[in-house]
């Protein structure tokens, strides 16, 4: 095909789409669901309701070829365990019994068996259910769910291409199933998963599909020559099928690099990539491997994780250098697009000279499809789009918002001296054991309590006027009474004030810092029904005024115990807001810190002895290619130290991360010179805690004994076993006993009845410990 014909021929379409709907229906009707008050034929009504409205506004705005199977009740790589057959075996009676219930139970787990594992979706906010799979394994084809929504979308008369998660990156994603040995790969489970695949996607053929996606990010990352030689076999086999659609094998988050010669090669009729975040990369990796002659490329030019719009003229000039470098070049996001917002449309409260700068999910659409209409049909073809592209991009780059000269000059003048604490650990721990008398194992949480009905009514009712701002703030402190009370009585040694005032940890501060927006309908899938509102960092950062300090000294003025101040650290009020893309993220993240070193030394001034400063997100934003990762490092660990590094000897500075793979950053662990640190571990059974050891860290540490992202309560007993578990690898005078994360998710029964044998478990092994 010539370039002029392969122009014409582009086509609009995406990888995925946000599920929840535009108020969030999805979510109020699963929990409705788990709560008996929806039932399961009006859940389904509620899905097919919402696929049915994305398919049509998709179609309805230009795209030529809508995905389907991207929706889900929780999480698609859940889904994909269901479509393989791979259930634990501890959840094959639940999901033969009620396969909708015994779903869930793989996702939230019940009182009497624990769920799936969770991490993070590559360098994503998202987390998915970690496969179990050992040698046992054996793998079943269930195809219903792809094919019944395949069917779905082909019944409304549209062109409809089915998206699946790659056998390949299925099987990197997985971990060793319980009873499995710790070494073993499942990734030698290749070719026993691909008569599976095979299976599916003959049903697909027969039920309609013209194009099947096999999603396959996990070979943006480093891959052995043994992975990569397993991904080339896997789509030579998949290929060489006779029974199937045509291939599409997508890429996203990060160049493709020495995985593109091997899909180049493989007999399939597409590969979709991404070229917003390596846009220079797979050019040059494409260029040098020939190009995809009579293949599909599928180029993702509309960056689908974040909230800007998009350059069009940018992505037409890379649209028509890749017009020579393949048979068809149709236009894409450069990833599902269940990574951003809605619609902009929705909100009000955003000045409209901000609003023309962003682009959510259906503005990402508009731009998809004006793309591809300039591309087909050339520039004049568009010429009103792109005059109002250049203006809005014009606007967004000589508006004052977005620059202020003393937070420049500030952050210009930080030294290597205000990243460091004025004495080392070992000289600094002495001092804060003397002064907090803590005894061997403390018990504390992370921060957050359950956010109560009459807290969220109290808040919407301030919203909409019904009540002043004095009688929201008496109902925030009677909550902080009731948490420090119970705190008291259940025997907890540091103490939180629970975060009554607070609607997101990181939105609260978001809305006190200069440089930030909030939406109040920019909701985003974090996991199952829960769902976040990322604000938008626009502009230059600074704190007017304390945020934390009132609430903390008041917690602190009803105890004699510690209470701890509780901050968002400003990696992870990056990598959970939508950064500004005009400037280094390092210079953004040193802005954060300097608001935050702010608060943290206000808290002490207010006599605040323990300060939490949370970054769970280090893990999450770390790059994807090795190469990458030493300058992120680099500015990530210093912004931590940078926020944390005035305050005295005695101040113990703690920090928490969550549902990641720590084992890949544990010296960075070390190097944020944080007092203390507690993790997420009760999934992985104290995984962790093998891996600080076995690095060496030398600080103290609060591996989590009670996964609060299940609704289960575990025993005193099954988490003193834990912390006996913890005690093998941190020595007791090193070792915190603590939740998972945040409570805030949870109800209060379930919380009073978790920390009660927390606080029973520690006392025990406490007690077991030899006497000094």
């Amino acid at each position: 095909m010539t370039t002029k014909s392969a122009a014409a021929a582009a086509r609009a379409t995406v990888y995925g789409y946000p599920r929840q709907g535009p108020n969030r229906e999805l979510k109020k009707a699963i929990e409705g669901y788990w709560k008996g008050r929806v039932t399961a034929g009006a859940l389904r009504s509620t899905a097919a309701g919402l696929r049915r409205a994305n398919w049509l506004q998709l179609a309805g705005a230009g795209i030529h070829e809508v995905p389907t199977g991207d929706f889900s009740y929780y999480d698609h790589v859940l889904d994909t365990t269901v479509m393989v057959g791979a259930i634990p075996d501890r959840h094959r009676d639940a999901v033969a019994a009620d396969p909708l219930d015994g779903y869930f139970a793989m996702a939230r787990g019940t009182q009497e068996v624990a769920p799936l594992e969770m991490t993070k979706w590559f360098d994503t906010n998202y987390h998915y259910l970690v496969p179990e799979l050992g040698p046992d394994t054996v793998f079943a084809a269930d195809s219903a769910k792809q094919v019944a929504e395949l069917r779905e979308a082909l019944a409304l008369g549209l062109t409809a291409r089915p998206v699946l998660v790659g056998p390949i990156t299925y099987l990197l994603l997985a971990k060793p199933a319980p009873g499995a040995p710790a070494d073993f790969e499942p990734l030698t489970l290749l070719d026993r998963l691909l008569p599976v695949y095979a299976e599916v996607l003959a049903d697909l053929r027969a039920a309609g599909a013209e194009w099947a996606q096999l999603d396959e990010p996990a070979l943006v990352q480093d891959r052995t020559p043994a992975e990569l030689k397993a991904a080339g076999r896997a789509y030579r086999d998949l290929g060489a099928l006779t029974d199937r659609p045509e291939l599409l094998v997508a890429s996203y988050f990060d160049r493709l690099g020495e995985a593109l010669p091997v899909l180049a090669k493989a007999p399939v009729e597409g590969l979709a990539l991404d070229f917003t975040e390596a846009a220079a990369a797979n050019l040059d990796g494409l260029a040098a491997v020939g190009g995809l002659p009579r293949k599909r490329l599928v180029a993702g030019v509309v960056n689908g994780r974040d909230v800007w719009v998009n350059d069009l003229e940018r992505s037409l000039a890379t649209l028509g250098t890749l017009l020579g470098l393949a048979d068809r070049v149709d236009v894409a996001a450069s990833c599902s697009l269940l990574h951003v917002p809605l619609d902009t449309a929705a909100e009000r409260d955003i000045d409209p000279q901000i609003l023309r700068w962003l682009a959510f999910a259906r503005q990402k659409t508009a731009e998809i499809v004006t793309l591809a209409k300039g591309l087909a049909g050339g520039t004049g073809a568009i010429t009103a789009e792109l005059a109002a592209n250049r203006a809005g991009l014009a606007s967004r780059a000589n508006s004052p918002i977005t620059r202020d000269p003393a937070v420049r000059a500030r952050a210009a003048a930080v030294t290597e001296a205000d990243t460091r604490r004025s004495q080392p650990y070992a000289e600094r721990t002495a001092a804060q054991r003397a002064h907090l008398r803590l005894p061997l194992l403390p018990t504390t949480t992370i921060g957050s309590f359950p956010q109560t009905g009459e807290l969220r009514t109290a808040r919407a009712d301030l919203r909409a006027g019904r009540i002043d701002t004095a009688g929201y703030e008496e109902r925030v402190r009677a909550e902080i009474r009731e948490v420090i009370s119970f705190q008291e009585k259940t025997g907890l040694d540091v103490l939180v004030h629970g975060e009554a005032e607070r609607n997101d940890m990181v939105q609260y501060f978001a809305e006190r810092l200069t440089g930030f927006l909030a939406t109040q309908h920019g909701w985003v899938q974090s996991y199952g029904t829960r769902y976040v509102r990322p604000p938008i960092l626009a502009g230059d950062i600074s704190r007017p005024e304390p945020m934390t300090v009132r609430w903390t000294a008041y917690a602190q003025s009803l105890t004699d115990r510690p209470v701890k101040g509780m901050l968002t650290g400003p990696v992870t009020m990056l990598a959970w807001s939508f950064v500004r893309d005009d400037q280094p993220r390092g210079e953004t993240a040193r802005q954060v810190a300097l608001a935050l070193r702010d608060e943290v030394n206000d808290l002490e001034a207010a006599g605040t002895s323990v300060i939490q400063v949370d970054e769970p997100a280090l893990r999450e934003t770390l790059p994807l290619r090795t190469a990458d990762r030493p300058a992120y490092l680099a500015w990530a660990t210093e912004a931590f130290r940078l926020t944390t590094g005035g305050v005295r000897p005695g101040t113990q500075i703690h920090t928490h991360m969550c549902y990641a793979e720590f084992g890949d950053i544990v010296q960075a662990i070390d190097d944020l010179d944080a007092d203390v640190i507690s993790l997420e571990a009760a999934r992985s059974h104290m995984r962790v805690a093998r891996e600080l050891a076995a690095h060496g860290y030398p600080r103290e540490a609060g591996p989590g004994v009670y996964d609060i992202h299940s609704p289960r309560v575990p025993g005193a007993e099954e988490s003193a076993e834990l912390l006996r578990t913890g005690l093998k690898a941190i020595p007791a005078e090193r070792l915190w006993v603590n939740p998972d994360c945040g409570l805030k998710t949870r109800g209060w029964p379930e919380t009073r009845a978790s920390l009660e044998n927390l606080v029973t478990a520690a006392r025990t092994v406490r007690g077991e410990l030899p006497a000094s």
